[in-house]
């Protein structure tokens, strides 16, 4: 497993499990090495032998909690972690675990108890700082303002202190209409983040000029049948992609697997396979890629995307990073469906600037990066919209949010559905949401977020610019 051999770690624990049938440890890591496999099925019911047999080892619990949540099972995750707690009561660790999966369900109460006891406990764990201040509005009378700028100033040493407490005071800040404070804040955590990554925006951009000139016509895709039919939902990132899934996963005929990674890397091993060598560079890697058997390029994706739990003809893949693939997708999944899901350029840049992702996303903590990335983004999308102008769906937040019912039904038809209720009603739906906006979406539609960047019209003025200048219209 360190050294990342999956197929060889593979092995040696179905002779552990053979040997060893109760020992729990042995099937916990065969969930492990499940997961980095994205083979989710295999991971869960790895997870679920191990259970079977821990007996009272909180720490394997917890465990068997993590491989659950990782694979996409929220709801046993909690189990195992509530019997974690049960035998460790007010472990840190095991509550954090616990408040993440509670954010996850939408039982955002419970997540922020969670996080209090966390707190209590280990007031250093800056990281559930930031997520209790992510789980709801705050209020004058509500908020912990006061307390992360105090163990801000007594943490500032610490660049990862930084980082978490500086973006909580800014969400806290924003809240508060406090917005000169709250961009403040969030300019120090973007700018710790950022001194503290090797990154250059210039390779992205790069990489959609690569596309564009690998792709300046659609090759002829194969037949296809209905059974080759995902709903691919891209874009950038905090531009309304979970509500569009949100309304369709509500539907009674669709699933939604997450965000897998499964089309980028059954594209990327069948170009270092055409490629012939290992270590070959983008722009070879991409050129390989354009010239793939589609056939088997589509049929390789939804064998992963089923070991990745995928399920029923309508699943969705939710991965933003897919807008990068479109080309790919329309040539090997001819029946697919893509939905583009975009916003107004500012407030799609900004909303990304304030958002602390995990370790995607790198060009999100600098506004010139944003703006460069950006831009690509933008070429990219049009390349494509103009040489499939019938594939994919183009489909505006704005739009929907001003026209709840009407761009849904839009949606519905595009992808072959009847319109439900239920899809109406998409924050009552009960599905786990890992996503950013988790939180956000167990609320009815609402505006407030479309013109937040108006808030800071002074401070994003070389980024309105850079767009400009780029030959964005911003409004």
């Amino acid at each position: 497993m360190q050294a990342r051999n999956w197929p060889a770690a593979a092995q040696a624990c179905r002779l552990i499990n053979a040997e060893q049938p109760e020992n729990a440890a042995g099937w916990l890591a065969a969930g492990q090495i499940a997961l980095a496999q994205d083979r989710l099925r295999q991971a869960r019911d790895a997870a679920a032998a191990a259970q079977l047999r821990a007996g009272k080892d909180s720490k394997l619990w917890d465990a068997i909690g993590t491989v659950f949540s990782r694979a996409n099972d929220q709801v046993r995750a909690l189990a195992a972690y509530d019997r974690a707690l049960t035998l460790a009561p007010d472990q840190p660790r095991f509550l954090f675990n616990r408040a993440t999966v509670h954010r996850f369900l939408g039982q955002l109460a419970q997540a922020e108890a969670d996080y209090d006891r966390v707190i209590a406990r280990r007031p250093s764990d800056y990281e559930a700082w930031r997520n209790r201040s992510e789980l709801r509005s705050q209020t004058p009378e509500r908020n912990h303002v006061a307390a992360l700028e105090q163990l801000a100033a007594q943490s500032a040493a610490d660049w990862r202190a930084t980082v978490q407490l500086q973006y909580a005071l800014a969400k806290e800040y924003e809240d508060l209409a406090q917005y000169p404070q709250a961009f403040q804040c969030l300019q120090r955590g973007a700018r710790a983040r950022r001194e503290h990554m090797r990154y250059d925006v210039a390779n992205d951009v790069a990489t959609v000029e690569w596309i564009i000139e690998a792709f300046q016509s659609m090759p002829t895709p194969p037949a296809g049948s209905a059974a080759d039919a995902p709903i691919f939902i891209l874009g950038l990132p905090r531009s309304g992609s979970t509500l569009v899934e949100r309304i369709l996963s509500s539907h009674s005929r669709v699933r939604s697997a997450g965000e897998l990674r499964s089309l980028a890397l059954a594209i990327v091993d069948a170009a270092q396979r055409r490629s012939g060598r290992a270590g070959a560079a983008r722009r070879e890697l991409i050129a390989a890629a354009a010239q793939l058997d589609f056939a088997a390029l589509g049929a390789d994706y939804l064998e992963r995307a089923r070991l990745a739990c995928a399920e029923g003809d309508h699943f969705i893949d939710k991965m933003p990073l897919n807008y990068l693939y479109c080309g790919w997708i329309r040539s090997s999944l001819p029946n697919a469906r893509i939905v583009h899901v975009h916003r107004r350029p500012m407030a799609a840049c900004y909303a990304i600037y304030k958002t602390l992702f995990e370790d995607a996303y790198p060009f999100s903590y600098d506004l010139t990066d944003i703006g460069r990335y950006y831009l690509g983004y933008r070429r990219l999308m049009e390349h494509w919209q103009r040489i499939m102008p019938e594939a994919i769906l183009s489909l505006s937040y704005e739009a929907l949010i001003t026209d709840q019912f009407g761009e849904s039904r839009r949606l519905l038809q595009f992808c072959g559905l009847d319109w439900e209720p239920a899809c109406a009603e998409f924050h009552r739906n009960p599905e786990a949401s890992t996503t950013a906006s988790a939180a956000q979406v167990r609320r009815p539609l609402y505006d407030s977020s479309v013109s937040q960047w108006r808030h800071y019209e002074l401070q994003l003025a070389e980024l309105r610019a850079l767009l400009i200048a780029g030959g964005i219209h911003v409004e």
